[in-house]
Parts: C-alpha cells; structure tokens; sequence
C-alpha cells in the first residue's frame, strides 16, 4: 500500500496544530514525522500522543555527538515510541554502532530503525565547499551509506535523486527516506534537490517525507490524497 510509504512532517511549534494536523492524516498515511522544532517545544510525550493516533513516528532529531552519549539518547527515542529516529552519518561509525546498540536496548522487543543522514536537501555542491568539502554531494552521499550500512543502521535520509545510485550500492532491504518531496507545481521552499514523488518512488525511494505541500495546505488532506494517487500511478 502507498500509505506505508508517505511520511507527512509536523513541523510546527504549536501542540494544538500538531495533533489536529495528526489526527485529520492519520488514517491516510504510514507515518508521522515529529521534527526538532516540535520535540524541542514539547518532549517525548508528543512522540507519544501522536503514536496513539496510528501512523509510526519518525523522530527526526539528527543526533551527532560522541557515542556515549547518542547511545543513552537512542535508547530514549526507542522508550518514548518513535518507530524510526535520525542519526548523523557524519558522526562516524563509533556513533552509528552506538545508535544502534541504543535503540536495542531501548525497546528490546521492539526496536526503532535507526537512520543515517547523509547529505542535508538544503545542501548543494557549493553549499559543501563553503563547508571545505571538495566531493560532490553524490559521492558523499554513497560514501557515507556505505559507513551507516556497515555500522548496522536500517538505512538512510538522501535526496531521492541519489535513490538510484544507493538502492544499487546499498541492495534491497536498505531503507531510503527521502525528503525534498514536492508534488508537481510545488514551490521548492529552502530545499534545494527536490523531487517528485512518482520520480522518487522511481528511483527507488522507500519512504517520502512531504511537509509543507501537505501541512500547509488549505485543505491537507485532500493534498496529502493527491500525493498518494500520484505514488499509486507509479506503483
């Protein structure tokens, strides 16, 4: 079913909003993206609340710090209910294995996939090179998958137009979250590699986080069932 592929972001500050928007979708789509901005303004219970509600939780945190301390925070992310949370492949295999060993000892039963970002959507070749980083963001996207895989992470985030060059770098049952997903017409917001969402379902995309074409619609969810007849076609 294409509803256990479309992740919808509630990026917001305001609880009301954020549970009124999760309730209106939940039905409709797999999961629900609960951001920085929203877990900085009201913690893990949120995580909570809006599990309840059906959808899994995506808890987007992009924890990067030494491996000490991302292994008590995994372990946090799986105890509050997030069924997949965020890591930053940048911060080296030491810290992957220990978000992993985190997230198990979590929700042992249970636990959360643990996700490596690789190269932020906001971030073109020119953006990295202000960074002092001289490869493209292809090349590192491919090279750090390959360090999260081999450090025993569930997948990635990546700009869906690496999807193709990761699913056959990666091989299947490597997960691929894409964000940067804009439906034809949408604005391109802040983000810079953007994609729709039958081309990132084409490339190879496992999971698409939309926000703000969704959220920010008049009517969020008739635009989030436009999405979804759109990753159908492709399907």
């Amino acid at each position: 079913m294409v509803e256990n592929s479309l992740c919808i972001a509630l990026d917001g500050s305001d609880r009301q909003w954020i549970m009124t928007t999760a309730a209106a979708l939940a039905s409709r789509v797999g999961w629900l993206k609960i951001g920085l901005e929203a877990f900085v303004a009201h913690g893990p219970r949120l995580v909570a609340e809006v599990a309840e509600l059906g959808p899994r939780v995506f808890l987007d945190l992009k924890l990067h710090d030494i491996p000490a301390t991302v292994e008590k925070a995994a372990a946090n992310c799986a105890g509050c209910g997030a069924a997949m949370f965020t890591v930053h492949a940048g911060g080296g295999r030491r810290m992957l294995e220990a978000a992993v060993a985190g997230a198990r000892s979590g929700a042992a039963n249970d636990p959360p996939k643990v996700i490596a970002v690789t190269v932020l959507t906001s971030l073109d070749r020119h953006a990295l090179q202000e960074l002092g980083v001289e490869h493209s963001p292809e090349d590192l996207v491919l090279t750090w998958a390959a360090l999260a895989r081999n450090a025993g992470t569930s997948g990635v985030v990546a700009s869906a137009r690496e999807a193709a060059a990761l699913r056959a770098a990666c091989g299947d049952g490597f997960l691929i979250v894409t964000p940067g997903i804009r439906p034809g017409g949408a604005v391109a917001d802040d983000q810079r590699r953007v994609v729709t969402p039958a081309a990132a379902l084409a490339a190879g995309a496992d999971v698409l986080v939309v926000g703000r074409p969704v959220t920010q619609a008049t009517d969020p969810v008739a635009a989030a069932q436009r999405i979804l007849e759109e990753m159908s076609a492709v399907v």
